[in-house]
């Protein structure tokens, strides 16, 4: 049986020393009031499971009516609230009318022990039973846009790359704490992702926060949750992200943008392996494995002060650092390919690969925004192609960043920055019948720049 917690409200000090002697061995805690108008402080502080509930408390009071009159305002508090009225003046009608009422259940005095024991027994199960649909409620309410439906893919053959994979399977196991080091843009995310899908934790919430997009004033209510009324505009309680990643993992990305007030909460939270929401009293378990990401230097952080070193000990249990993608060699390639398949998928586009002057271009530029960088230039590159295989002017990669540009091949290639931007642009507008706003889209520019470029030419 599960021992819950349990409030009596009853005006006869005998019968509330009675019951608290019979239910203390079968209960977590008791709490004992004699006066109704306290169910409300009771509600907020005690947070019981269940509510033994007498139904008469003015002298010579026989219907019922103030039992029924609490009960409501216990209901208005907690509608999940589990309430078991007790009475002397029993009869089927009272109870009938108690059950309709929202009480979950009616104890005559003088009661049985058993049946009294029973009665308790069912009303913890029921209580309980109802604290998980809610809390599922709650989770899947706060899971709604947390992370991608699309399974993590990590592309690359490169040495550091077949290292990294080897690393993730060996560490995915664990239950570590695990901080992914990297460039932006580099696919720190992805190995988040992976290590929660081959690790046990695979069936239970993998959930994301991007801490360094949470304002410092909300950062206790997204991460730990908070009850109903807790502010302006919090009509309904909600979970966090903490709490909705219980059992399975919190991907805390950014984690070096956090500020320290953030940083000693989150370590109490990690070390207490709990957390309170706002507005609320009742402290709750949480089971999460916690991956952190970061392009920061920690290290130097903590010795100028700004990073918690206590902090850094509880997130660093295992690193990975990823490279970044100009140090990946073929992976660039592997990469364009890969991305090429996703997106001439996507635009219904019969686009065979890239040209031999293309694939030049993308071995050669120094990708300073590493694979998202990547990933967003072939996009661009697939909607403005028009013939079978991808041209250097459809990358529109910044020749200024090429390297070693003397050993690139004359042909295609030799075209200036301006030509190229020309040629895109006539080809942009050509796609979207003179339509500016759609060439813009898809040229990836906004429609004033693209009335700048075209004043230029």
């Amino acid at each position: 049986m599960y021992k819950g917690k349990v409030l009596i409200i009853d005006d006869n000090e005998d019968v509330l020393f009675s019951l608290n002697l019979l239910l203390k061995p079968h209960t977590q805690a008791i709490r004992v009031a004699t006066d109704p108008q306290r169910i409300g402080h009771f509600m907020k502080v005690f947070e019981p499971d269940v509510i033994l509930l007498d139904m008469n408390f003015t002298r010579d009071a026989v219907s019922g009516q103030e039992g029924f009159r609490y009960l409501e305002q216990i209901l208005e508090i907690d509608k999940d609230a589990v309430v078991i009225f007790m009475t002397a003046y029993s009869d089927t009608e009272k109870a009938i009318r108690a059950i309709k009422a929202g009480a979950t259940d009616f104890i005559p005095k003088p009661w049985d022990n058993d049946k009294l024991l029973a009665t308790l027994k069912s009303g913890m199960e029921l209580r309980m039973s109802r604290f998980e649909v809610s809390s599922l409620k709650e989770k899947i309410v706060a899971l709604g846009g947390y992370g991608s439906v699309e399974g993590p893919i990590l592309i690359g053959e490169s040495p550091a790359m077949q290292r990294i994979k080897a690393n993730i399977g060996r560490f995915a196991i664990t239950d570590a704490n695990i901080l992914v080091l990297g460039e932006n843009g580099t696919g720190k995310d992805v190995v988040a992702r992976l290590i929660h899908q081959m690790s046990q934790r695979n069936e239970n919430p993998f959930v994301a926060i991007d801490l360094g997009t949470v304002p410092e004033a909300l950062f206790e209510s997204e991460l730990f949750g908070y009850e109903k009324g807790a502010f302006t505009g919090a009509g309904s309680a909600k979970a966090g992200r903490m709490e909705v990643a219980s059992g399975g993992t919190l991907f805390l990305d950014e984690i070096g943008n956090l500020s320290p007030q953030a940083q000693s909460k989150l370590l109490t939270a990690i070390e207490k392996r709990e957390i309170t929401r706002v507005g609320g009293t009742k402290e709750r378990n949480i089971d999460v494995r916690i991956i952190s990401a970061t392009n920061a230097d920690l290290q130097s952080m903590v010795s100028e002060g700004t990073f918690r070193q206590d902090l850094l000990y509880r997130v660093n249990t295992i690193e990975i650092e990823i490279p970044p993608l100009r140090e990946r060699g073929e992976d660039v390639i592997l990469l364009a390919e890969y991305f090429l398949d996703k997106f001439a998928g996507k635009y219904n586009k019969k686009i065979k690969g890239f040209s031999r002057d293309s694939r030049i271009m993308l071995e050669k530029y120094h990708w300073p925004g590493n694979v998202r960088e990547l990933q967003h230039a072939v996009e661009r590159a697939v909607i403005m192609e028009d013939t079978s295989m991808i041209k250097p002017y459809s990358l529109m990669i910044p020749q200024k960043d090429q390297q070693q540009k003397a050993s690139v091949p004359t042909g295609e290639l030799t075209m200036n920055l301006e030509e190229l931007e020309r040629d895109a642009i006539k080809r942009a507008m050509k796609r979207a019948n003179g339509n500016i706003s759609r060439a813009a889209e898809l040229l990836g520019i906004t429609r004033y720049a693209l009335y700048r470029k075209l004043g230029k030419q």
